[in-house]
Order: structure tokens, then sequence, then C-alpha cells
């Protein structure tokens, strides 16, 4: 797992805020990003496991002013621990590039 983003990203959108009431099925089961597309997950409040299921896994908490960098076309899903609040950036090569 990465933990900077690539230099020249810029971020061009994202989700609305979740809490683990609220965090969409689709994230806590497998997905992927399409490709060029990366992902800031920003844990507010609370935590959240972040996990690539690979092989081998790969599983990551992510606390309260955490983040992890989700990269293109790779599968993972997240596990929300308890109370959390959290959103997910996304970010591509600037335009031009």
């Amino acid at each position: 797992m990465r933990d900077d983003l690539p230099e020249g990203l810029v971020r061009y959108g994202g989700t609305p805020v979740f809490t683990e009431k609220t965090v969409p099925a689709k994230l806590t089961g497998a997905h992927d990003t399409k490709p060029g597309v990366w992902g800031k997950l920003v844990v507010i409040e609370g935590a959240l496991d972040y996990v690539i299921p690979g092989p081998p896994e790969e599983k990551r908490r992510i606390e309260a002013d955490g983040t992890a960098i989700i990269e293109p076309e790779i599968e993972h899903y997240v596990t929300p621990q308890d109370a959390v609040i959290f959103r997910v950036d996304f970010y591509h090569t600037a335009k031009g590039d």
C-alpha cells in the first residue's frame, strides 16, 4: 500500500461524507477505480479498515485524521469499526498530461 499520492495529480471530485450507518454497500464490497483514477480515503472521526483482498490480503486500520491511498484498478473495500465518519477524494493527472 502506498502512503502518498504520486506527484502531478489534481483533485477532481469526491464522495459525500459517510458514517457507519450511511456507507453504501458498494464501498463495503470489493470494487475498484477506473484506469488513471486515484482515491484518498480520509477518516474524519473513528476508524475503519481499508482492505485489498489480494492475494496476499493487505489490511490497514485508518483512524481519525488518517488517510489511505487507493490506487487505480486495485480491488479494495472498507469495513467500518464502530462509529466512523469518512469520505473519499478522487484524483487524476492534470489535463494535457
